[in-house]
């Protein structure tokens, strides 16, 4: 479990800019999910369900103005930045380790 900071920026104005932390990498990268949930929420306020995949879930992460995390690194009690390439990444294997436990 590391500590991690979630920065973000949905829009081209500074003002857009937030972040959020976590207690671990996983809890962030299944926030930024329920984000693109809410997202998609907003846009279809009259369907019940929505479903989505990860390529639609990736080009909304692609489509930010900026998406990046900070995690907490032990050995040199430092944090560490990572871009969207590595989130996305890490998102794929939270949802691929999800998709499994679910099948079991």
């Amino acid at each position: 479990m590391s500590h991690t900071i979630l920065l973000i920026q949905p829009g081209s104005r500074p003002e857009t800019r937030t972040y959020s932390d976590y207690e671990s990498v996983n809890e962030c990268m299944e926030d930024i999910c329920k984000i693109y949930e809410t997202h998609l929420k907003k846009l279809n306020p009259n369907v019940r369900s929505i479903s989505y995949n990860m390529s639609e879930l990736f080009e909304f992460i692609d489509h930010l103005s900026d998406l990046s995390c900070l995690v907490f690194q032990r050995n040199t009690k430092t944090y560490a930045p990572f871009n969207k390439i590595w989130i996305k990444k890490n998102i794929h294997d939270v949802l691929r380790h999800q998709a499994n436990v679910q099948q079991q």
